[in-house]
């Protein structure tokens, strides 16, 4: 495995790693992708390997433009391409009725796939000198914190991956919105960076939601899901849709902003070593703790969030306590990242 600049000459020998059934890892301006050529099963099979990721876990393909759309979905409703010319290149993920070419390990055996175009110039300079559509999901372990940085992949996969295209850090930083057009009524399957009000501008409807928001208890609930519509259960099975993922090894507690000192004080004053990643509550400067201040912005701390969590379980503190964050619409990704990020913590991998 090497980390390598995105030069030229490094862009043409990735295209031939993935051409050869290698596994590219590739910067987008969510998080870093763990790359295979789509069309490829035995690639794209790689990719589980890789991860420990289960085999019904479908993945999202990307693409060089919206015109390649019609290779990998069989009907392509105007909504969608309403959607492709407003936000691609972007975060934006559309699930869409699959192409019977479309091999079934990309889908998960179902009858839809997820496409999108990423807005970052290196996965889209790689794409338009591949000309087909790259199976991406988080270049990291099955269920643990996404990579936003090369060397965050490094960490990760170590030489399980032929080649990691370094982008610099991801710009957004959270993965992707996902939304489901195979279906009669649009339904955002994953929050993200574009939400329902940016959707419904565009399509004229507001899309139905699937989950809910993460609850302000201060312990490791599972997101509640909210009361979905009938037939809800018939949505497609998506990335990030399980109550546990994007995990630190570490206990992660989401804890209201009026009781994180104390907490943070009593759980250090029981002989625990306490991490912090607060919003709003400023350093008390307690030698016993170890305190971030991620920031009251919505997207400045959608950018540092993986880092942030990766930084904090690196010190293999006992706890990491995170402050609740707002029920507000502009919020709701990241309350959905950290609720998940807290059901799947404190467990270590057996790969």
């Amino acid at each position: 495995m090497s980390i390598v600049s995105p030069t030229p000459e490094a862009i043409a020998r990735a295209v031939e790693l993935l051409r050869a059934g290698e596994l590219v890892g590739l910067p987008t301006e969510t998080v870093y992708g763990l790359g295979a050529d789509a069309m490829d099963p035995v690639a794209v099979g790689r990719i589980f390997t890789a991860k420990g990721r289960p085999a019904d876990h479908p993945l999202i393909v990307h693409l060089p433009d919206a015109e390649h759309l019609p290779r990998w979905a069989s009907r392509i409703p105007k909504e969608a391409i309403a959607l492709a010319n407003a936000f691609w290149p972007g975060p934006l993920t559309l699930i869409l009725p699959r192409e019977d070419e479309v091999p079934d390990v990309v889908t998960g055996g179902q009858a839809t796939v997820g496409l999108r175009v990423p807005d970052h110039p290196v996965a889209l300079a790689l794409l338009k000198a591949f000309d087909s559509g790259i199976a991406a999901p988080s270049a990291n372990r099955f269920g643990r914190i996404s990579p936003t940085t090369a060397d965050h992949v490094a960490q990760e996969l170590g030489d399980r991956i032929a080649m990691i295209l370094d982008g610099g850090p991801c710009t957004v930083g959270i993965e992707s919105t996902i939304l489901d057009l195979s279906r009669d009524e649009p339904e955002i399957l994953r929050p993200g960076a574009i939400g329902v009000d940016d959707i419904a501008a565009v399509i004229g409807r507001r899309p139905r939601l699937r989950g809910g928001q993460v609850p302000d208890t201060g312990n490791n609930a599972a997101p509640s899901p909210d009361v979905a519509p009938a037939g809800d259960s018939a949505a497609p099975r998506v990335s990030g849709s399980l109550a546990a993922h994007y995990a630190p090894t570490t206990p992660l507690l989401l804890i209201a902003v009026e009781h994180l000192f104390d907490e943070a004080v009593t759980l250090a004053g029981e002989g625990s070593r306490v991490a912090v990643l607060a919003r709003t509550a400023s350093d008390p400067g307690d030698p016993r703790l170890t305190w971030l201040c991620a920031g009251p912005q919505p997207t400045a701390y959608a950018h540092d969030l993986y880092a942030n969590l990766r930084a904090l379980d690196a010190i293999a503190a006992d706890f990491i306590l995170v402050e609740s964050l707002p029920t507000t619409p502009d919020w709701s990704a990241i309350t959905d990242r950290l609720g998940r990020a807290a059901v799947g913590s404190g467990e270590t991998d057996e790969t």
